[in-house]
């Protein structure tokens, strides 16, 4: 868990102290104002002698340049400044952190070739040197302080030219931000601290942002009939829970959007136990979980005008005496009856009656639910795409877009007849693995049968919620995704 970085937003000025940062676009140099800041001509000497060109987060430093009191003075690179995007901008965020290499005082100019950044570009750099300082060093008892400045953090200035626009949206993202970041702190804690009981008590902390937040325990699960998510439950000693989280920033009469998250908070596969290399890396089988409880996060620390509801199914995959086998059968909340074949195609089970609560007490305008649920789905996608399977044309378009807008992208995968038929059982209404071929199009069939006729999309995000690949703004093994993703779906679609 690390230290928020200090951000605020001023006019540019003369900068006397710290590191000052300059952008340069590819094939349009440094800004004019540049000159400014150079006072004895030494950029241009510098930028070619690093064979600077622009290109996208690279960087020509100068350390303490003559004639200034900077500690040091670094060009930073963003490409072509026609393409910037959302994307672009958050990336360019994310090296003006890493620029900053513990510096106290970083000031960025963003101004670039002479055309000023506006009040939301400002903003969403700032929003990518937030989610590219975060680090999970909680653990850690001897922290990296090579500088001697302990627990204090660097400071920002970004200088733009609407210094009051820029804070005033950056009030906004820095919400979303904060939701990424609950996503990844969920994801990062070792089992033996974040069990299903400290999970609802993170959820619960929502209160404070105006969050409804209800926990089921795991008797008001059983007088519901939750067979499914109980059973998953029972090899453990760390009772299951289920948490109703609502915001309610819509019309009183408008129907909630709906966010379902699966919360193993840690999976050994249980009798159908997993191999012991890469077992402890299930401490992140609740990603989806955990993309829910940073959504709810997001949308009420940006006050969305939108009703939504959050369900996460809280559960523990151990194996005991009492934990359940292949081969039981188990009747869920639908009344559906479920072979257990394999207690390691444990997640659905989760979801079944997760979803199917959901849909009947709130009749949701559409659900989507969120799951680290297949291996299927990485050798299929590999880490750069979660797998979208969908009943819904409209959502499943609605989702993509939103994908390409944040970077956290998904790809539809097929749904039909013939890959349902694979998981009919011939002892129960059905089984919960389909074999070998199709697994993560099974499992998805599987969910498909407890949602009836309700707009839904599934997120199998396993390849992109853990152990996903660093990139500019995530350099932590939890990635926090889905928060923006879905943050952006309600944004564009669902709020008003």
């Amino acid at each position: 868990m690390s230290r928020t970085p200090a951000i605020s937003f001023a006019k540019p000025s003369s900068i006397s102290e710290g590191v000052l940062v300059l952008l340069s676009g590819e094939e349009t140099g440094l800004a004019a104002s540049a000159a400014g800041h150079d006072p004895q001509g030494v950029l241009p000497r510098a930028v070619e002698a690093a064979s600077f060109k622009g290109k996208m987060g690279t960087s020509a430093d100068i350390l303490a340049p003559h004639g200034t009191a900077l500690d040091r003075l670094v060009v930073l690179g963003i490409g072509k400044p026609s393409a910037l995007d959302e994307q672009a901008w958050l990336k360019v965020g994310g090296a003006v952190q890493t620029a900053a290499r513990k510096a106290k005082k970083v000031t960025v100019i963003l101004d670039v070739a002479g055309a000023e950044a506006s009040s939301t570009e400002a903003a969403q750099l700032a929003m990518g040197i937030l989610l590219r300082a975060y680090t999970f060093d909680k653990y850690k008892t001897r922290k990296d302080d090579a500088n001697g400045d302990g627990d204090k953090e660097t400071a920002f200035v970004v200088a733009c030219a609407d210094p009051a626009g820029a804070k005033k949206k950056f009030a906004e993202l820095e919400g979303i931000a904060g939701g990424v970041l609950l996503a990844r702190d969920l994801v990062n804690e070792p089992a033996n601290i974040l069990g299903p009981l400290e999970f609802a008590a993170k959820a619960k902390e929502l209160e404070s942002l105006g969050v409804e937040v209800e926990i089921l325990h795991d008797a008001d699960m059983e007088k519901l009939g939750m067979g499914a998510l109980l059973g998953v439950a029972q090899g453990s000693e760390r009772p299951a829970r289920m948490v109703v989280m609502k915001w309610n920033g819509g019309k009183a009469k408008d129907k909630p959007v709906a966010f379902v998250g699966k919360g193993v908070v840690f999976d050994s596969g249980g009798i159908s136990i997993k191999p012991a290399a890469g077992m402890e890396d299930m401490k992140g089988d609740m990603g989806g979980a955990a993309a829910v409880t940073g959504l709810m996060h997001a949308l009420a620390a940006r006050k969305a005008k939108a009703n939504v509801v959050g369900i996460i199914g809280l559960v523990e995959n151990m194996l005991d005496g009492k934990a359940q086998r292949p081969g039981d059968i188990v009747t869920s909340m639908s009344g559906q009856t479920i072979e257990v074949l394999n207690t390691d195609a444990e997640g659905r089970l989760v979801l079944a009656d997760a979803l199917w609560y959901c849909n009947d007490r709130f009749e949701p305008r559409f659900m989507i639910n969120l799951a680290t649920l297949t291996g299927a789905i990485l050798i299929a996608l590999g880490q750069h795409h979660a797998g979208l399977f969908s009943n819904n044309d409209e959502l499943a378009g609605r989702l993509f877009e939103a994908g390409q807008a944040t970077g956290e992208k998904v790809w539809r995968m097929p749904m039909g007849p013939d890959y349902d038929k694979l998981i009919d059982s011939k002892n129960a209404d059905m089984k919960n693995i389909g074999g070998r071929h199709a697994g993560a199009i099974t499992a998805a069939q599987f969910l498909q049968r407890f949602v009836k006729d309700t707009p839904w999309a599934h997120l199998d995000v396993a390849g992109t919620a853990m152990g996903s690949p660093t990139n500019e703004i995530s350099q932590t093994w939890a990635s926090g995704y889905g928060v923006r993703l879905l943050d952006r779906l309600v944004r564009d679609h669902y709020e008003g």
